[in-house]
């Protein structure tokens, strides 16, 4: 097989910023693990509303990007919050088997059955006032409305190094993760922190649906399918471990995409999870250190 060096080239860059909201989405759900140590099942559907935020939001705007984005990423944290303290705020570290039930309810809360009442289930591409615009170096061609979630993406992850770094609020969050009975013995409130990191997380969610509305087909169903990604990445990168998240997601964008573009289709969706099962048997804990919601 010959492989065309623009062709790996423009796979390459589709695959970063692909891996880019993917791990969003990852770093989200890592995020929640390292403070309240649960696993949100209900991620998949804030990555879902945030993109049908994206696409409610956009005509109304007249396709105007940015403001439809802080629209999306703000309804998203909104309903993240309402989550935690009708659901999850009830729940303890030591409830795993009680927080896979509960989760389970706000799965069903959030369904996408419910989500097609209010809007057809056929799939749908979000336009926006870049349309297909793009930048073009030769032969590779790389869409602005790719190019601004990647740029979207990492942005998000550098203010969320930099809170967690910087700030009292990230700082409690790093102390709730690593010692729970030393943060309480402080003075730091579990309570507030959790629902700090559960609306944060939203937040990231909401971004990434809105990101990956205008490169990838809406559909009440779509966030179904990412949780499943991103619950392997998180594993991948090591359960509680934010840059090991970051890392998965990118790679995971990467290989997709290569595979798409020599192989079958079907092998696409089926590479997280062989990775994952072929991480695990050489590194039970992930390929970076389990557990301690670390940035760095």
């Amino acid at each position: 097989m010959t492989i065309d060096a623009t062709y790996l080239l423009q796979l390459t860059l589709n695959g970063i910023t692909l891996g880019l909201i993917y791990a969003l989405v990852a770093v989200g759900l890592s995020l929640i693990f390292g403070v309240m140590e649960i696993i949100n099942f209900a991620h998949g559907e804030l990555l879902m509303l945030g993109a049908f935020a994206m696409a409610f939001a956009l005509p109304v705007m007249g396709l105007l990007y940015w403001p439809a984005l802080a629209t999306a990423i703000l309804a998203t944290m909104m309903i993240g919050w309402v989550i935690y303290e009708l659901l999850l705020v009830r729940l303890k570290p030591d409830e795993f088997e009680r927080s896979i039930l509960v989760n389970a309810g706000a799965v069903d809360h959030h369904h996408p059955r419910h989500a097609v009442r209010l809007q057809p289930p056929t799939p749908r591409l979000v336009d926006t006032q870049y349309g297909f615009e793009g930048v073009e170096i030769g032969a590779i061609r790389i869409t602005w409305t790719r190019i601004i979630g990647a740029a979207a993406s990492l942005a998000a992850f550098a203010g969320l190094y930099a809170v967690l770094r910087h700030t009292q609020f990230g700082r409690a969050m790093r102390a709730i993760a690593q010692n729970r009975e030393a943060a309480l013995m402080v003075g730091i409130r579990p309570r507030v922190v959790a629902r700090n990191a559960v609306v944060l997380a939203a937040g990231l969610c909401g971004l990434a649906g809105a990101a990956i509305s205008p490169i990838q087909l809406v559909t009440p169903y779509m966030g179904q399918f990412l949780l499943f990604k991103a619950f392997a990445l998180i594993i991948i990168g090591g359960l509680g471990n934010i840059p090991g998240a970051i890392v998965a997601g990118i790679g995971l964008g990467l290989i997709e995409n290569w595979i798409g573009g020599f192989f079958e289709i079907a092998w696409q969706e089926a590479a997280v999870f062989v990775i994952m099962i072929a991480v695990l048997f050489v590194r039970p804990d992930g390929l970076f250190k389990r557990g301690g919601m670390r940035v760095g």
